[in-house]
């Protein structure tokens, strides 16, 4: 079993790099696990306050049960993976069971941030784009998935979304084996990341 990180900053372009690395390979060969399933739950604060959470901070995220979930998946064993909601800021009652595969993409913008996780990464990648490109995608996806307006974007790219990435993710690329530059567009970073896996497969 070959676990991969795939980091990199909001709007990056990751999903994409994820997206085209999966459609590479047969169903089953390579199973996704996105960070964001992994948010904590914040049932115990009022709704107005949620909308204030920093999804950027490292503590947002509870890395002992993803690690642990990793763990189960290299035993051999099946897992139950949360479903968080960005509307509610809650976790849903219902899980998504995943099984183990060749190959496991562990997704997100802080992955490279937590010792535990980053020693259980075979191949840690990092999507890089520049900072504008990043808001402008921000902007979109968080009106359509998000709910929300251009000026709650803005913000809370000011507040926490551009501190966060300065402060944690932007330092996390030094931990980085390959950094792909332009994101999801930067075909031939993507082409050394298919190989690399297919070598392994």
């Amino acid at each position: 079993m070959l676990i991969v990180g795939i980091a990199g900053g909001t709007g990056s372009g990751k999903t994409t790099v994820v997206n085209k690395l999966v459609k590479e390979f047969s169903d089953g060969e390579v199973i996704v696990i996105p960070q964001d399933a992994y948010y904590r739950d914040n049932g115990h604060i009022p709704i107005e306050e949620r909308q204030k959470i920093n999804f950027d901070h490292p503590d947002s995220v509870e890395f002992p049960l993803l690690v642990s979930h990793l763990n189960e998946l290299k035993k051999g064993h099946t897992i139950k993976m949360p479903v968080y909601s960005y509307l509610t800021c809650l976790r849903a009652e219902e899980t998504i069971t995943m099984g183990p595969a060749k190959v496991i993409l562990v997704e997100g913008i802080l992955i490279l941030t937590d010792p535990d996780l980053r020693n259980m990464l075979d191949i840690k990648v990092y999507v890089d784009a520049d900072a504008d490109d990043r808001l402008g995608r921000v902007i979109q996806r968080d009106i359509i998935e998000r709910g929300r307006t251009v000026q709650m974007v803005l913000q809370r790219y000011h507040d926490t979304v551009k501190p966060s990435h300065l402060q944690f993710i932007e330092p996390s690329k030094r931990y980085a084996d390959i950094i792909i530059p332009g994101g999801g567009e930067n075909e031939v970073g993507i082409g050394v990341i298919i190989s690399l896996l297919e070598k392994h497969l």
